[in-house]
């Protein structure tokens, strides 16, 4: 696929990883959907440095929370009504709550789930007649590292990562036969508002386990999601590990 003029939606696109897979988007000539739920500003800066950038890219901002069905219908609506297609759609919005299992409410569960896992069905299943109708699209989640190997008082966040891994492969299977591509991006630590949350110490503990003995960037994974819309017309059904090698898949 060809970036230029092509129609990209970016849920959760106003920061971190989100707004590194919207600039990077952006700068191949994407028209781009900066989604957010709560933080307008942000998400109107990375749309204002989309525009600014050069390059052919254009952007605009649409608010919805995603893990309401009605939002993220409204999502891709307004994408139609804006650009009159959608090319690309880059699940990535999320949330954790980060608590124990023994301390874990049920609220902390379905809030995580509800946003992570249920909102990726939501934005999917109301871009898909379009893309069908197009036979085209391409579909990317941002899973985690996480969803493949768990982790200490995450089991809402790795469930929701380990459903989209699973989510993943089904769509793929359903939807090539209309040359709609589905893969997801499972980033390791990336040095985002997330991973500086964590304790200096532990985020040390941390580093010591990965062999690149670092932790990633945003942009690495904007690069990656660039390279499956790019080159990866013969990818669907995967899961693209981007983790400094903390988790080898055997």
């Amino acid at each position: 696929m060809n970036l230029r003029d092509a129609v990209a939606v970016v849920t959760g696109g106003s920061r971190g990883i989100g707004a590194a897979i919207a600039e990077e988007l952006g700068r191949g000539g994407a028209k781009v959907v900066v989604n957010y739920s709560g933080s307008q500003e942000p998400a109107e800066e990375v749309a204002s440095k989309i525009n600014e950038v050069g390059g052919g890219g254009e952007a605009i901002t649409v608010q919805a929370d995603v893990s309401d069905p009605e939002d993220a219908q409204h999502l891709i609506d307004e994408t139609i009504n804006q650009f009159g297609r959608i090319d690309i759609l880059v699940n990535n919005a999320g949330m954790n709550i980060d608590k124990p299992l023994n301390n874990m409410e049920v609220e902390d569960w379905d809030q995580v789930i509800q946003l992570d896992l249920n909102g990726a069905f939501y934005t999917t299943h109301a871009a898909l007649p379009h893309m069908t109708e197009q036979e085209s699209g391409k579909i990317i989640n941002i899973s985690s590292v996480v969803g493949e190997s768990g982790n200490m008082a995450q089991a809402n966040y790795s469930a929701a990562k380990a459903g989209l891994h699973g989510f993943t492969k089904t769509a793929a299977l359903e939807l090539a036969q209309s040359n709609i591509t589905v893969n997801a991006v499972a980033p390791g630590f990336i040095e985002t508002g997330m991973v500086g949350e964590i304790p200096e110490e532990i985020q040390e503990s941390i580093l010591k386990t990965i062999p690149l003995g670092r932790f990633g960037e945003a942009e690495e994974i904007g690069k990656a999601v660039r390279y499956i819309v790019e080159h990866g017309d013969y990818m669907t059904g995967n899961i693209l590990d981007v983790n400094g090698g903390i988790y080898m898949r055997s």
